[in-house]
């Protein structure tokens, strides 16, 4: 009834869960992660104790191999359950018990694992593999490629309901006070995965500054001009549009960008976030 991906990111060290189920809320029972710990994805009847668990296991420097085997040693009902397990070295294991419903099964890579159960075939987890191999970025970019792949493979064969992301990265939260980096979830939605897309590049945009610093777009005075005019036209900025970028433009700026949740996005050096010059641009288009 699921299909999740466990994985690590040897360049950024984040850790992270991708998961997608004709399930409500999958987000709030199969994944768990901890940085510069690990993470885990309990599914098929999850036992929800196997993320905790597991990742106490982990940080006492058990392997994510002989975590699963401890958690599911003592577990009576392990033949139905699945589990994957990647820590913060990059080791990656899964567990598919023989009970789970066909197709179940998992596919172990270097940094991941997926895994899935009452899946349309073989090919949703070689795909979701092939495609977190394959793309270009970083780790919710890999991850949500790898969902997006598993779906068009066929996914859960009874369909779609919810899906989620969680990446953990260090003093990565909201204002640097816990690790949930990227923590989002659709809880029940005709096309869950196309939806956590849609929320992860709003998220992306008024929350992360993961964009490259050579995007970075200098405040030239025709830029100040077009800022003053949205600005004002917003009911932000009373003077005179000047192109000149002084102590006014760059406090009506933040006054509109506080509306606009885009506080983590303020800048003092001359420069604007490329994402932020780009949504200016749409809503000036707009007014």
């Amino acid at each position: 009834m699921t299909f999740s991906i466990v994985a690590f990111d040897r360049e950024t060290k984040d850790l992270g869960v991708a998961v997608e189920s004709k399930f409500p809320a999958v987000g709030n029972a199969v994944p768990f992660a901890q940085a510069r710990v690990g993470a885990v994805a309990t599914q098929s009847y999850a036992n929800t104790t196997y993320g905790p668990r597991g990742l106490a296991m982990l940080k006492r420097g058990t392997s994510p191999r002989n975590a699963i085997l401890a958690l599911t040693r003592g577990d009576r009902e392990r033949s139905k359950r699945q589990v994957g397990i990647v820590d913060a070295r990059g080791r990656a294991a899964s567990y598919t018990g023989k009970d789970c419903h066909e197709w179940a099964g998992h596919v172990v890579g270097r940094g991941y694992a997926c895994q899935g159960n009452l899946l349309a075939g073989e090919g949703v987890v070689q795909a979701m593999a092939r495609a977190y191999e394959a793309t270009e970025g970083d780790l919710p970019v890999r991850l949500l490629a790898a969902l997006v792949a598993g779906q068009d493979a066929g996914g859960d064969r009874r369909g779609q309901q919810s899906a989620a992301l969680l990446v953990v990265r260090s003093r990565g939260g909201y204002g640097g006070f816990n690790d949930r980096w990227i923590d989002l979830r659709v809880d029940d939605h005709r096309t869950p995965i196309d939806e956590l897309l849609r929320i992860f590049n709003v998220y992306d945009l008024t929350m992360l500054t993961r964009e490259d610093p050579k995007n970075l777009v200098p405040i030239t005075p025709e830029i100040t001009r077009v800022v003053q005019r949205f600005l004002k036209g917003a009911g932000f900025y009373t003077a005179e549009v000047h192109g000149r970028w002084d102590a006014g433009t760059q406090g009506a700026l933040e006054a509109w960008m506080g509306v606009e949740n885009l506080e983590q996005k303020v800048r003092h050096d001359g420069n604007l976030w490329g994402s932020v010059w780009r949504y200016i641009q749409e809503k000036a288009r707009g007014q």
